[in-house]
């Protein structure tokens, strides 16, 4: 009844609870009253059925919102709408109402995602309505060694769960002929121990929509899928043994493909027959996506194809990507992907590597590229506009060398590096200064320059009449210079980086370098410091000579 201040509503709220009698499981029948008031008068099929699949999962179970959601989608509960992102919108505004009614628990946030939680007397409710109609089986999280009974698999079942029984192995007892479940639309057997499927499993379960079979040992999948004609969905995430995926030519209402990080070293046959909106082939053994895979024109709104190699022109012809992560080849293929588009809208989203990445780095943004050992020329190589993330590793810059590094990056659109927050150079060779004095990022987080031999300035020199220079970052909160053998200066001796949010400052390996041209407001703060501080070798602490005449007696080197 949160928001709601009519009278007469709350009158007629109390005459109905009043006029029930029911009770469960015995529960006492006030408690078990008041739980399915608030169910019925969500007032919504949809509503009441998004708040039912919560019950899917085992009890005290801690649900991603993110998984929740688009299980929604996949089960049709969510509208179809233009877009992947508005569709997570209106399912993040059911799971809002959810909430606000006291049928989901908010459990806290952590950096990555949020999760929701039910608490058990209200699952003990949505699992008593599902034995009835709409018609559940439910046994997630008990342990379970033997599969359900034959006569459990009834004609009336709309969704089974048996998620997370790691020791069920069985999925059907193998001398029985198959379940014959023809309303069964969400078959949900993630986390069983799973082997094998009995080939003639899914011969009686036409109206199947979703099938989550992620986290099992099995080797390969049975034939029978290929006929399941009204799958949107089909969840094969750590399904470490699999090699073999059937034909999905005939699964023309196939949406969501997840094939993540299995075993399977060839593309599944009939892609080029799907109208996919999701597909995930992150972490297999496929080398290389081949060209016209996907149909014309695509409805693909993400693609994860993860260290396997796409051609960038392939790519930019999906005019509806709102999430990509994949890998190119060289920086022509980066180009032709950012010239796709040219008077469109980039995806919100995405990790690009090019190259053949050596190592992961923690990821901060939703913007990302990664360039490994490529040939960048002047003026070649293209950025995204609104980049957040750029990790240049072991490159070699040709032309002359006293252009700064980042002047050799074109962006798509006039404009500067305003997005840019996290820049990691490592490893270059034949470069002396980073940026040029009128393109620093001025919204610029961290900043990590490794082992760039030739590396003498960070912001190069120029002519300033001897007036002070100051270059503001006031979002820069990590500094670290490490193995740069002939770095004399971070800016020259007429100029100061402000930094008001640093945090972290670390210098080794840097002989060269005398001077520290940082203004610090927060060195003549009442508070208490923050900035954590690390010149190597020693000798550096007592050389440096700060622009700042209070920051060397106020800070206390920390090793």
């Amino acid at each position: 009844m949160k928001g709601i201040d009519d009278l007469s509503e709350w009158r007629n709220a109390l005459k109905e609870l009043s006029e029930r009698k029911e009770s469960v499981n015995g529960l006492e029948g006030g408690v078990f009253q008041q739980l399915r008031f608030s169910y019925d008068h969500l007032n919504d099929l949809k509503l009441q059925l998004c708040f039912l699949s919560c019950a899917l999962y085992p009890e005290d179970w801690e649900i991603e919102e993110r998984e929740l959601v688009q299980l929604w989608i996949s089960e049709g509960l969510v509208e179809e709408m233009d877009s992947r992102q508005t569709e997570f919108d209106r399912g993040h505004a059911i799971m809002n109402t959810l909430k606000s009614n006291c049928l989901l628990e908010v459990l806290p946030t952590t950096e990555y995602e949020r999760r929701v939680k039910m608490q058990n007397l209200v699952r003990d409710m949505a699992l008593h309505i599902t034995s009835a109609k709409p018609r559940f089986l439910v046994k997630a999280g008990m342990g379970l060694r033997e599969p359900p009974k034959v006569q459990e698999w009834s004609e009336d079942l709309e969704k089974v769960s048996l998620m997370w029984n790691r020791e069920l192995e069985v999925l059907y007892p193998l001398e029985m002929s198959p379940p014959k479940c023809p309303m069964l639309t969400s078959l949900l057997l993630p986390g069983c121990g799973i082997k094998s499927i009995p080939e003639c499993f899914f011969k009686h379960m036409d109206g199947l929509k979703i099938l989550n079979l992620s986290r099992n040992p099995m080797k390969s999948l049975p034939n029978s899928i290929s006929n399941l004609k009204n799958l949107t969905a089909l969840l094969l995430y750590y399904c470490d043994h699999l090699e073999y995926v059937p034909s999905l030519s005939n699964l023309r209402a196939l949406k969501e493909l997840y094939v993540t990080k299995t075993a399977i070293k060839e593309f599944p046959h009939g892609m080029q027959n799907l109208s996919l909106k999701c597909l995930n082939l992150d972490s297999t053994n496929i080398d290389e996506i081949p060209n016209e895979i996907f149909s014309r024109p695509s409805c693909l709104q993400e693609l994860n194809v993860g260290g396997t190699l796409i051609s960038g022109e392939e790519v930019g012809e999906l005019k509806k990507l709102e999430i990509f992560e994949g890998r190119f080849y060289d920086l022509p293929n980066l180009n032709m992907y950012l010239q796709a588009f040219h008077g469109r809208e980039e995806p919100r989203q995405y990790i690009i590597v090019v190259g053949k990445r050596e190592r992961e780095w923690e990821i901060h943004t939703s913007k990302r590229i990664e360039l490994w050992d490529c040939d960048i020329y002047p003026n070649q190589i293209m950025l995204p506009r609104h980049i957040e993330e750029l990790y240049v590793m072991h490159c070699t810059f040709y032309g002359h060398e006293e252009y700064p590094i980042i002047s050799r990056f074109v962006l798509t659109s006039l404009g500067t590096f305003s997005s840019l927050k996290y820049l990691v150079i490592w490893n270059l060779k034949n470069r002396k200064r980073l940026f040029s004095p009128n393109c620093v990022p001025l919204n610029l987080q961290v900043l990590e320059v490794w082992k760039c031999m030739l590396l003498e300035e960070i912001i190069a020199s120029e002519e300033s009449g001897r007036v002070t220079m100051e270059f503001c970052l006031p979002r820069l909160k990590e500094i670290v210079l490490k193995n740069l053998p002939e770095l004399k200066s971070i800016c020259n001796v007429d100029a100061v980086m402000v930094c008001e949010s640093l945090e972290w400052l670390v210098a080794h390996n840097c002989p060269k370098l005398e001077r520290m041209p940082l203004k610090l407001p927060q060195t003549r703060s009442s508070s208490s410091l923050k900035l954590f501080i690390n010149l190597e070798p020693m000798e550096l602490w007592e050389s440096m000579e700060w622009a700042d005449p209070d920051a060397k007696s106020l800070l206390i080197r920390k090793l």
